[in-house]
């Protein structure tokens, strides 16, 4: 990892096996990217591409986006991808700010993989391009990345799932289950990726184990990220792999929203509440974990993003370099996309009223 990202909390080293081999991060290196000296003008137009409204912080980025490109002085275009969230929403919409004229597009990706048509479009017409949260795959066109550190973000939640079990149970074994998110979402791989590049070497060694034997990305996806999709399938486990007085120990939970939909589906069959991880610090979520339901998230602060990301824009605004931390790490299938990289937090009850301390919504959650 990083030598440069702190680490958030000291929880006991696990070995490093990664359970498959993850091609969004790359040792071949990239060049260091500048600043071409051109700019354009200061109230030039910047389009935003977000996908749909499926989590508190994708609404928090569009409002964020949408006032602080105007306090730098800046138009703005802030689109999300409708109410459903599909690719050909964003297609159509990206090719639009590249009609009206952006001389950057930033694009929170619904499907990394089938944007390059329309990416490969604006830089044609001398927009930059900034991957925000999401790295866009198979297209040199991808000038910069912009996001929190996500395979660090699932060995976090690893981590978790294991000091979390341990906390409730000194010794184990420990019975677990896996969840991912969507498929057509690129982070997706890279959390499950984290997560078992700590899990693996403790399943291996029996330490850990699968009730259901699911561990293979294909089969613990969740479509669309959609809660339902979650609480349909840990129903199905719940009466299949756990019937009877069996339970899980711990569950492996790729964000909040799906944290919640799996705590439901457990507290909906009777049985007691398994550890269950998270990510975003959604309000609902922090709530569960100060009342002791769901025992971690992550908290990777939407504000610090989307900061960075018009601090990025301002500089190409001015003809600057464009400030990176990352020029190895994320290789897109086409090219290692100098990156700047934000650290994640992991949150507990223990650490909450620190982590949110400066979080006006959050802060006052963690009263006890």
């Amino acid at each position: 990892m990083r030598r440069f990202l702190a680490r958030s909390v000291a929880i006991g080293a696990v070995a490093l096996l990664a359970m498959t081999a993850c091609s969004e991060r790359s040792t071949d290196g990239g060049d260091e990217p500048a600043g071409d000296g051109k700019g354009f003008a200061a109230d030039a137009l910047i389009g935003v591409a977000l996908p749909a409204k499926t989590s508190e912080n994708w609404v928090l980025a569009g409002d964020l986006f949408t006032n602080g490109l105007k306090e730098a002085g800046f138009a703005s275009d802030v689109q999300y991808a409708g109410a459903s969230g599909t690719v050909a929403d964003q297609q159509s919409q990206i090719s639009a700010m590249v009609t009206k004229g952006a001389k950057v597009i930033v694009i929170g990706a619904t499907d990394a993989a089938q944007l390059s048509t329309q990416v490969e479009q604006a830089k044609g017409a001398g927009a930059t391009v900034i991957a925000y949260d999401r790295l866009i795959k198979n297209t040199a066109a991808v000038d910069y990345y912009v996001a929190y550190d996500n395979f660090r973000v699932g060995q976090l939640q690893g981590q978790a799932l294991l000091e979390g079990m341990k906390a409730k149970k000194p010794t184990g074994p420990y019975t677990i289950e896996l969840f991912a998110g969507s498929p057509d979402d690129n982070n997706s791989g890279v959390f499950f990726n984290g997560a078992m590049d700590v899990l693996k070497k403790e399943i291996d060694a029996g330490n850990v184990v699968v009730g259901s034997g699911q561990t293979d990305i294909k089969q613990v996806s969740t479509d669309g990220w959609k809660a339902e999709n979650a609480q349909r399938r840990m129903d199905s486990l719940l009466t299949g792999t756990y019937s009877g007085a069996k339970t899980p120990d711990g569950v492996l939970s790729p964000n909040d929203t799906l944290a919640r939909a799996i705590i439901t589906s457990v507290k909906g069959a009777g049985k007691p509440l398994p550890v269950v991880t998270g990510q975003d610090s959604e309000v609902e979520s922090v709530k569960s974990i100060v009342a002791g339901e769901q025992y971690s998230t992550i908290n990777k602060d939407t504000r610090n993003l989307v900061k960075k990301t018009i601090e990025m824009v301002q500089a190409l605004q001015a003809g600057k370099d464009v400030e990176v931390n990352d020029t190895e790490s994320y290789n897109n299938g086409v090219k290692v996309v100098p990156s700047y990289l934000l650290p994640p937090l992991i949150v507990t009850k223990g650490n909450a009223a620190e982590a949110y301390a400066n979080d006006p919504k959050l802060a006052p959650l963690t009263k006890q």
